[in-house]
């Protein structure tokens, strides 16, 4: 994949994984154009990167996604859509009743799965015009083992995981030019993460490698701790499990 004068739409790129991607592109001789929900960060970082196109636009709104749309077109369209934007809810114990079980997994659901077939259907004949076009979607390795603490953001990542299989195979039957790639992060050092502890991959080397295996057609792109956890959940599932579940998430329910 050619990084180089493409036109790439990063959404949620206001900060942490987004804005480093953002820079990155930049520095490849890309133009990107970046959205969130936040006009304060957007504004900051077209200060930091005056080269940036920015509109604010949220990922889980469908009425966003078609203004989206309407000015990228005005713009001159893009080739690269890499979906970004990403929302995790506050824990919630569901073996407990509460209301906001239901909430919290419509809202996941809405900007990180819905919101990104959304945008995919939305921007394919755009994306098809193109001599060489991709689609990005990024789950997580909870795609592969659910997380007892993150239960419905796990779950939304793991149908973003089979519906990014399913949409590179109909592109392949079509012949299409544009390229679907599944970018597995491990666990990355930006504001979602703050609270956590152990071992975090810095947004820089998450995103150098990213583009690495980008520009090598790479379509399933698992970076850190993702391929081991991916390996060894294939042969031996209970130490994975065990793995992303330690005691401290249990005791963190009760």
């Amino acid at each position: 994949m050619t990084v180089k004068n493409k036109t790439i739409l990063i959404t949620g790129g206001g900060s942490g994984i987004g804005l480093e991607a953002a820079k990155q592109f930049l520095e490849q001789g890309a133009k990107v154009i970046i959205t969130g929900r936040n006009q304060d960060k957007l504004n900051e970082a077209k200060k930091k990167y005056p080269s940036l196109t920015v509109i604010k636009s949220d990922a889980g709104n469908p009425e966003d996604a078609i203004t989206l749309f309407n000015q990228v077109k005005a713009l001159g369209g893009i080739d690269i859509l890499y979906h970004n934007a990403g929302v995790l809810s506050p824990l919630l114990n569901l073996g407990i009743p509460d209301d906001r079980h239901a909430e919290s997994a419509a809202y996941e659901m809405e900007v990180n799965y819905l919101g990104v077939i959304r945008l995919n259907n939305i921007f394919m004949e755009m994306l098809q015009q193109q001599e060489e076009s991709a689609i990005i979607n990024t789950t997580s390795l909870l795609r592969y083992v659910p997380s007892i603490v993150e239960p419905t953001y796990s779950a939304s990542k793991a149908a973003l995981g089979f519906y990014t299989e399913s949409l590179r195979k109909h592109l392949q039957i079509l012949n299409s030019r544009v390229k679907v790639f599944e970018l597995l992060p491990p666990v990355v050092a930006t504001e979602m993460t703050a609270d956590r502890t152990g071992k975090k991959l810095s947004t820089q080397e998450f995103v150098k490698q990213f583009i690495t295996a980008l520009k090598k057609d790479q379509y399933t792109i698992r970076i850190g701790d993702t391929k081991a956890l991916y390996l060894l959940n294939r042969f031996f599932p209970k130490i994975a499990y065990g793995l992303v579940n330690s005691k401290e998430s249990y005791k963190s329910l009760q």
